[in-house]
């Protein structure tokens, strides 16, 4: 019933929502004379503030229309080159040359954990001077019909093997915190299948690959409380009238308040400082207040059955370190990967996903050769600065970009530069490898 009073009480609050609104939009209108005055800004501010508070903020755009190619400004189109019930599948098309020498195929895997895909618009950004990416957009669960079915972890794995096999074996692949786990298990399982779309190389940024490296608070609430208690006081059914109701889901208000209580003084202060600024007409601090916060506190539902596996085997079991996983019958072993390169990237101050958690991936690929691993521990940055902000932009992904690189085609390369781009295609060959491989994969999606 959780979902159904927070229903009624969001519902509840639009009449002082739309208040609020109209008095801001009105407190702030250049031709009112009140506006110029203090009293004015003070009732506007707190009229923003009201408004914000009350507000269901919708899932935002990813908005990248134009990137840096060859120290040229080129178009980017954002196209939708897979879809499934419960995950979109976007290609961040820049507008280069086809005889252009190949940058690399990214597949992002963005965390299926409260927050869109959106979240990690930089991370895309950063990349996309220099690779051609995709990313998987997860749809928020109350907007799926039950009709769909349900979806739990190994749907997951079987979408990113999907998805790879359909991009082809040039896939290097990026997992976001939460999915470096199925990220794992599905180079793990096409590695056992000796399938010829194994990527060529696996990032894994903060991810709880063995969360018994370094407990946290997360992974501490995980383990003192029974999958039943999670099935009764955090799982919920979706109310009507939305397309999914009455599908059982990991409500996103749930996930947002875990998310804001970790540092709810800080949140305290940010929007005390908007209300500040507001005042005092400095515009340009609000405006960056409204960005992090309007992405930030759009969250979506994730589905039940899935959030309870991750619960069970992530954070109870660890599952997948002690080689006790198993994905549709097949247990998963990640000593079968030996042809993907590994790469670990960890922040120092991360309180989610702890330094040693996810270097402990090394300990169970353990037979990946040496030359193909790498390990990185960020200085200064918790969770969210390893995939966002100056360090990843300035320290991280250039070293993400190299180590790709190195892996790129079957000979090892060096570092980034000119002379260690990978050898161009022909044009023809290089167009009908992407015609081939988006439409392998829209056949593919149709599948599940």
């Amino acid at each position: 019933m959780i979902y159904h009073w927070y229903e009624w009480h969001r519902r509840a609050l639009q009449p002082l929502n739309a208040m609020a609104g109209a008095t801001r939009a009105a407190l702030q209108h250049p031709l009112l004379p009140a506006s110029y005055t203090h009293m004015g800004r003070a009732i506007a501010a707190s009229a923003e503030l009201m408004e914000r508070v009350t507000r269901r903020y919708e899932k935002p755009e990813f908005g990248l229309t134009h990137t840096v190619v060859d120290g040229k400004k080129v178009e980017v189109v954002e196209e939708v080159l897979g879809e499934k019930p419960f995950c979109r599948l976007i290609h961040f098309a820049r507008d280069v040359p086809a005889h252009r020498p190949r940058d690399p195929q990214i597949l992002v895997v963005a965390p299926m954990s409260g927050h869109h895909a959106t979240l990690l618009r930089g991370t895309v950004e950063a990349l996309l001077p220099e690779h051609d990416v995709y990313i998987t957009d997860w749809l928020d669960a109350r907007l799926v019909p039950p009709s769909a079915g349900d979806f739990g972890l190994d749907d997951y794995v079987d979408y990113l093997i999907d998805f790879l096999q359909g991009l082809g074996p040039e896939t290097n692949i990026v997992a976001v915190c939460q999915p470096s786990v199925p990220v794992m298990c599905a180079v793990a399982l096409m590695a056992a299948a000796d399938d010829p779309a194994q990527p060529r190389s696996m990032a894994l940024m903060g991810g709880p690959i063995d969360v018994r490296k370094a407990p946290t608070a997360v992974t501490e609430f995980g383990r003192k409380h029974t999958i039943d208690w999670f099935k009764r006081n955090v799982v919920a059914e979706v109310p009507p009238p939305y397309p999914g109701a009455f599908r059982k889901v990991y409500p996103g208000f749930l996930q947002l308040m875990g998310f804001m209580s970790m540092n709810a003084g800080n949140h305290v202060k940010e929007h005390l400082n908007l209300f500040k600024h507001l005042i005092e007409g400095d515009g340009d601090s609000a405006a960056r207040h409204r960005k992090f916060y309007d992405e930030y506190l759009a969250v979506m539902d994730i589905p039940g059955r899935f959030y309870l596996d991750t619960v069970e085997h992530v954070f109870q079991k660890a599952s997948l370190p002690k080689g006790e996983l198993i994905i549709r019958g097949k247990r998963v072993d990640p000593s079968k990967i030996k042809r993907t390169a590994l790469f670990t990237i960890e922040g120092e101050f991360d309180d989610i996903s702890a330094p040693g958690q996810t270097k402990a991936a090394h300990d169970i690929c353990k037979n990946i050769p040496k030359h193909m691993r790498e390990h990185h521990v960020q200085k200064g940055v918790g969770h969210y600065g390893i995939f966002n902000g100056r360090k990843w932009r300035e320290e991280i992904m250039p070293q993400v970009r190299d180590f790709i690189r190195n892996f790129d085609k079957p000979a090892k390369l060096g570092p980034i530069s000119k002379k260690h781009h990978a050898a161009p295609l022909p044009p023809k060959t290089a167009h009908a490898r992407r015609l081939a491989n988006a439409a392998a994969l829209k056949a593919r999606t149709k599948k599940r």
